[in-house]
């Protein structure tokens, strides 16, 4: 199953589109198939990709880590999350606190991404002193919009944990293969990055993440191709999470976006052939992981396609959704 799976990683790998790809997948029963083909770096130093290999996994660490927090301070007790952010961060917009719109955000906007705020901003420009940019981001009065998939949204929700908790997110458990940078093994080279001046080997891709001391909500978490899959298991057999989190996962709440998550829709990055009972997220620097409930199957697709820069057609977008048609094609249950 897996070699036929693979063929369109393996294609984009052959024809130097992208250093290199690793494919996981995973049955709710605990089967496994992985698969992995090119460098882990090609400068300075060509590497080769193992399956040992730690990727940055960008964005996917929204609802592999900031989503699971949130949810599991909620099923505790500890927030509702039909309430404001302000619970947890009294201090949000504090020099207005009588019309501020971000004091009337909840924690359920934020995890459905059905704020004004924008989709990103370059804090790191503002400065490198992660205390300070906190202040800056709560202190700032955001420009509105419509609407859209928002870093900042999951940035907010990090302070929050970090408020209740009393503690960074990076304290926070996690599963065996899945940790904040660096990672304890062989780690996947990233993008040249400008700002730094070098290669990015074990420290996180992201700018915004990496001024904001490396562990926000937004990005940050590096994970083994079996720490991905492990936690897949975990949401596929309910070991990983409460009847509440699964719920909440998986049912719309903002068109196809759930607590951190999308749900299949035509044309989505997890392909066509999948189960309407998918959710699935990607993460810049090539990485995205999916769930197919009603299959009780779960594929991880990870590259370093901004290895040595984003600056180019990696054909990443065409790669996700046909390998997710590959992995429906070749499962046989």
């Amino acid at each position: 199953m897996i070699d036929d799976a693979f063929v369109p990683a393996a294609d984009a790998v052959a024809e130097g589109r992208i250093p290199g790809a690793t494919l996981g997948i995973v049955a709710a029963d605990g089967r496994r198939w992985v698969k992995t083909a090119g460098k882990a770096a090609l400068v300075p130093e060509p590497e080769q990709l193992t399956v040992d290999h730690w990727f940055d996994l960008a964005s996917v660490s929204k609802v592999v880590a900031t989503t699971m927090m949130i949810l599991e301070l909620a099923d505790a007790g500890r927030i509702d999350l039909d309430a404001p952010l302000t619970t947890a961060i009294p201090d949000l917009r504090q020099y207005d606190v009588a019309s501020a719109a971000e004091r009337k955000i909840t924690f359920r906007d934020c995890l459905a991404h059905r704020t004004f705020l924008p989709a990103v901003e370059p804090i790191y420009t503002y400065g490198e002193d992660p205390a300070r940019l906190r202040a800056f981001v709560l202190q700032r009065e955001w420009r509105q919009g419509p609407a859209v998939y928002s870093d900042i949204n999951y940035i907010l929700l990090g302070i929050a944990i970090e408020r209740i908790t009393g503690a960074p997110l990076s304290d926070w458990p996690l599963g065996e293969g899945l940790s904040y940078g660096p990672p304890p093994g062989p780690v996947v080279a990233t993008e040249h990055c400008q700002w730094r001046g070098r290669v990015l080997k074990g420290e996180v891709h992201d700018e915004n993440a990496s001024a904001l001391g490396g562990a926000p909500g937004h990005a940050g978490l590096f994970g083994t191709v079996d720490g991905v899959l492990g936690f897949a298991q975990g949401l596929l057999d309910g070991s990983g999470a409460s009847p509440a989190t699964l719920a909440a996962i998986r049912t719309r709440m903002n068109g196809d976006r759930t607590a951190g998550w999308e749900r299949r829709f035509a044309g989505w990055p997890g392909g066509d052939a999948c189960s309407d009972e998918t959710i699935g997220h990607t993460g810049f620097t090539g990485t995205g992981l999916w769930i197919d409930f009603e299959r009780g199957l779960a594929w991880t697709l990870l590259t370093n396609r901004v290895h040595p820069t984003r600056h180019r057609d990696s054909g990443i977008f065409t790669l996700r959704p046909a390998t997710g048609d590959a992995v429906i094609a070749a499962w046989r249950g």
